[in-house]
Protein backbone atom coordinates (compact mmCIF):
# COMPACT_ATOMS: atom_id res chain seq x y z
CA UNK A 1 0.00 0.00 0.00
CA UNK A 2 1.41 3.12 -1.18
CA UNK A 3 2.00 6.10 2.02
CA UNK A 4 0.14 9.09 1.91
CA UNK A 5 2.29 12.30 0.38
CA UNK A 6 2.90 14.21 3.30
CA UNK A 7 3.14 18.51 3.27
CA UNK A 8 7.21 19.37 4.04
CA UNK A 9 6.21 19.80 7.68
CA UNK A 10 4.72 16.80 8.59
CA UNK A 11 7.92 15.42 6.69
CA UNK A 12 10.44 17.04 8.81
CA UNK A 13 8.18 16.17 12.21
CA UNK A 14 8.05 12.53 11.40
CA UNK A 15 11.74 12.32 10.17
CA UNK A 16 12.55 14.25 13.75
CA UNK A 17 10.89 11.31 15.26
CA UNK A 18 12.00 8.63 13.22
CA UNK A 19 15.42 10.03 14.55
CA UNK A 20 14.90 10.25 17.65
CA UNK A 21 13.37 6.91 17.47
CA UNK A 22 16.99 5.23 16.07
CA UNK A 23 19.03 6.52 19.03
CA UNK A 24 16.39 6.10 22.11
CA UNK A 25 15.08 2.70 20.74
CA UNK A 26 19.16 1.68 20.22
CA UNK A 27 19.00 2.03 24.33
CA UNK A 28 15.95 0.97 25.66
CA UNK A 29 12.96 -1.37 23.92
CA UNK A 30 9.74 0.37 23.19
CA UNK A 31 7.88 -0.42 26.29
CA UNK A 32 10.74 1.15 28.61
CA UNK A 33 10.26 4.55 27.06
CA UNK A 34 7.74 7.10 27.54
CA UNK A 35 6.15 9.20 24.67
CA UNK A 36 7.22 11.85 26.25
CA UNK A 37 10.74 10.74 25.52
CA UNK A 38 10.56 10.25 21.77
CA UNK A 39 8.78 14.01 21.12
CA UNK A 40 11.31 15.56 23.34
CA UNK A 41 14.09 14.52 21.64
CA UNK A 42 12.46 14.75 18.48
CA UNK A 43 11.53 18.37 19.70
CA UNK A 44 8.27 18.26 18.35
CA UNK A 45 4.65 18.73 19.85
CA UNK A 46 3.06 15.53 21.52
CA UNK A 47 0.51 15.72 19.58
CA UNK A 48 2.54 15.51 16.89
CA UNK A 49 3.45 12.16 17.39
CA UNK A 50 -0.12 10.84 17.44
CA UNK A 51 -0.84 12.56 14.18
CA UNK A 52 1.69 9.99 12.00
CA UNK A 53 1.63 6.75 14.65
CA UNK A 54 -1.26 5.54 16.52
CA UNK A 55 0.71 3.89 19.46
CA UNK A 56 4.83 3.21 20.37
CA UNK A 57 4.46 0.09 18.77
CA UNK A 58 3.80 0.96 15.46
CA UNK A 59 6.09 3.69 15.68
CA UNK A 60 9.02 0.80 16.78
CA UNK A 61 7.71 -0.57 13.51
CA UNK A 62 8.14 2.07 11.57
CA UNK A 63 11.73 2.78 12.69
CA UNK A 64 12.27 -0.67 11.80
CA UNK A 65 10.91 -0.64 8.40
CA UNK A 66 13.53 2.61 7.93
CA UNK A 67 16.46 0.18 8.95
CA UNK A 68 15.03 -2.69 6.65
CA UNK A 69 15.10 -0.21 3.57
CA UNK A 70 18.78 1.00 4.23
CA UNK A 71 19.19 -3.16 4.37
CA UNK A 72 17.14 -3.05 1.45
CA UNK A 73 19.64 -0.53 -1.04
CA UNK A 74 22.85 -2.24 0.42
CA UNK A 75 21.21 -6.18 -0.92
CA UNK A 76 20.39 -4.24 -4.16
CA UNK A 77 24.16 -2.68 -4.51
CA UNK A 78 25.92 -5.76 -3.83
CA UNK A 79 23.15 -7.93 -5.92
CA UNK A 80 23.81 -5.61 -8.74
CA UNK A 81 24.24 -7.38 -12.23
CA UNK A 82 23.93 -10.62 -10.54
CA UNK A 83 21.44 -12.98 -12.03
CA UNK A 84 22.31 -16.51 -10.32
CA UNK A 85 20.00 -16.58 -7.43
CA UNK A 86 22.01 -18.60 -4.63
CA UNK A 87 24.45 -15.90 -5.56
CA UNK A 88 21.68 -13.42 -4.87
CA UNK A 89 21.10 -15.18 -1.91
CA UNK A 90 24.15 -15.32 -0.70
CA UNK A 91 25.03 -11.19 -1.47
CA UNK A 92 21.41 -11.09 0.40
CA UNK A 93 23.82 -12.52 3.50
CA UNK A 94 26.84 -10.68 3.10
CA UNK A 95 25.06 -7.48 3.09
CA UNK A 96 23.08 -8.05 6.58
CA UNK A 97 26.73 -8.93 7.80
CA UNK A 98 27.89 -5.55 6.62
CA UNK A 99 25.54 -3.57 7.66
CA UNK A 100 25.37 -4.65 11.36
CA UNK A 101 29.50 -4.06 11.12
CA UNK A 102 29.09 -0.57 9.99
CA UNK A 103 25.67 0.51 12.17
CA UNK A 104 25.15 -1.82 15.63
CA UNK A 105 22.98 0.56 16.83
CA UNK A 106 20.68 0.46 13.77
CA UNK A 107 20.94 -3.09 13.69
CA UNK A 108 19.74 -3.56 17.42
CA UNK A 109 17.04 -1.28 17.30
CA UNK A 110 15.43 -3.67 14.21
CA UNK A 111 16.27 -6.85 16.74
CA UNK A 112 14.11 -5.18 18.94
CA UNK A 113 11.23 -4.69 16.72
CA UNK A 114 8.30 -6.77 15.67
CA UNK A 115 7.08 -7.99 12.62
CA UNK A 116 10.33 -8.41 10.70
CA UNK A 117 9.49 -11.62 9.28
CA UNK A 118 6.09 -10.59 7.78
CA UNK A 119 5.94 -12.49 4.11
CA UNK A 120 5.82 -10.33 1.05
CA UNK A 121 4.73 -7.23 3.03
CA UNK A 122 8.40 -5.82 3.07
CA UNK A 123 10.37 -5.40 -0.79
CA UNK A 124 13.65 -6.75 1.17
CA UNK A 125 10.98 -10.06 1.81
CA UNK A 126 9.65 -9.84 -1.48
CA UNK A 127 13.04 -10.12 -2.86
CA UNK A 128 14.64 -12.89 -0.81
CA UNK A 129 11.02 -14.92 -2.12
CA UNK A 130 11.69 -14.38 -5.57
CA UNK A 131 15.26 -15.60 -5.60
CA UNK A 132 14.33 -18.95 -3.83
CA UNK A 133 11.26 -19.15 -6.44
CA UNK A 134 14.11 -19.09 -8.78
CA UNK A 135 16.77 -20.73 -7.74
CA UNK A 136 13.66 -23.95 -6.76
CA UNK A 137 12.77 -23.54 -10.33
CA UNK A 138 16.40 -23.82 -11.12
CA UNK A 139 16.67 -27.28 -9.06
CA UNK A 140 19.33 -25.26 -7.35
CA UNK A 141 17.56 -25.05 -3.92
CA UNK A 142 15.98 -27.73 -2.15
CA UNK A 143 13.27 -26.55 0.79
CA UNK A 144 9.99 -27.93 1.74
CA UNK A 145 8.33 -24.87 0.98
CA UNK A 146 8.56 -20.89 0.02
CA UNK A 147 7.79 -20.06 3.39
CA UNK A 148 9.81 -22.00 5.01
CA UNK A 149 12.48 -20.91 3.00
CA UNK A 150 11.78 -17.29 3.54
CA UNK A 151 11.75 -17.91 7.87
CA UNK A 152 14.90 -19.45 7.26
CA UNK A 153 16.87 -17.65 5.71
CA UNK A 154 16.24 -14.39 7.23
CA UNK A 155 16.55 -16.41 10.52
CA UNK A 156 19.84 -17.09 9.57
CA UNK A 157 20.67 -13.40 8.51
CA UNK A 158 19.23 -12.29 11.40
CA UNK A 159 21.24 -14.30 14.10
CA UNK A 160 24.45 -13.26 11.78
CA UNK A 161 23.52 -10.34 12.46
CA UNK A 162 23.02 -10.19 16.20
CA UNK A 163 25.93 -12.74 16.47
CA UNK A 164 28.28 -9.67 15.11
CA UNK A 165 27.04 -6.82 17.21
CA UNK A 166 26.91 -8.72 20.56
CA UNK A 167 30.50 -9.92 20.25
CA UNK A 168 31.46 -6.18 18.95
CA UNK A 169 33.21 -8.43 16.14
CA UNK A 170 35.73 -6.39 14.41
CA UNK A 171 35.92 -6.46 10.42
CA UNK A 172 37.95 -9.71 10.71
CA UNK A 173 35.69 -11.64 13.20
CA UNK A 174 33.09 -10.42 11.38
CA UNK A 175 33.80 -11.94 8.12
CA UNK A 176 34.95 -14.94 9.49
CA UNK A 177 31.37 -15.48 11.63
CA UNK A 178 29.84 -14.46 7.97
CA UNK A 179 31.84 -17.34 5.94
CA UNK A 180 31.09 -20.12 8.36
CA UNK A 181 27.11 -19.14 8.76
CA UNK A 182 26.47 -18.57 5.18
CA UNK A 183 28.25 -22.32 4.40
CA UNK A 184 26.12 -23.72 6.83
CA UNK A 185 23.31 -21.63 5.69
CA UNK A 186 23.40 -22.75 1.87
CA UNK A 187 23.83 -26.09 3.04
CA UNK A 188 20.68 -26.33 4.81
CA UNK A 189 18.72 -25.12 1.58
CA UNK A 190 20.42 -27.93 -0.07
CA UNK A 191 23.11 -25.92 -2.53
CA UNK A 192 25.63 -28.10 -3.97
CA UNK A 193 28.92 -28.66 -2.64
CA UNK A 194 30.42 -26.87 -5.21
CA UNK A 195 28.70 -23.72 -5.49
CA UNK A 196 28.21 -23.40 -1.42
CA UNK A 197 32.07 -23.09 -1.54
CA UNK A 198 32.17 -20.72 -4.53
CA UNK A 199 29.67 -18.89 -3.20
CA UNK A 200 30.96 -19.00 0.83
CA UNK A 201 34.43 -18.65 0.21
CA UNK A 202 36.87 -16.24 2.35
CA UNK A 203 37.92 -14.63 -0.70
CA UNK A 204 34.42 -14.15 -1.89
CA UNK A 205 33.33 -12.62 1.32
CA UNK A 206 36.00 -10.31 1.06
CA UNK A 207 35.61 -9.30 -2.33
CA UNK A 208 31.93 -8.53 -1.78
CA UNK A 209 32.29 -7.13 1.67
CA UNK A 210 34.69 -3.97 -0.89
CA UNK A 211 31.87 -4.20 -3.05
CA UNK A 212 29.84 -2.91 -0.46
CA UNK A 213 32.57 -0.08 0.65
CA UNK A 214 32.35 0.92 -2.88
CA UNK A 215 28.65 1.70 -2.84
CA UNK A 216 28.70 3.44 0.79
CA UNK A 217 31.73 6.04 -0.36
CA UNK A 218 29.86 6.51 -3.37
Amino acid sequence: MTEPQLSPRAARTRSALISAGMELLAERPVDAIAIDEFVASAQVAKGSFFNHFKDKRQFANAVASEIRGEIEQWVGAINSGVADPVERLAGGMIAAAAYALASPRRTIVLARSFGGLSLGEHPINAGLLRDLRDALRQGLIAIPSEQVGVLYWLGSCQTLMGGIVDGSADRDAAQGLLTDLLRLGLRGLGVGAEQVESSSGADTVRRRFAQLDRFRAG
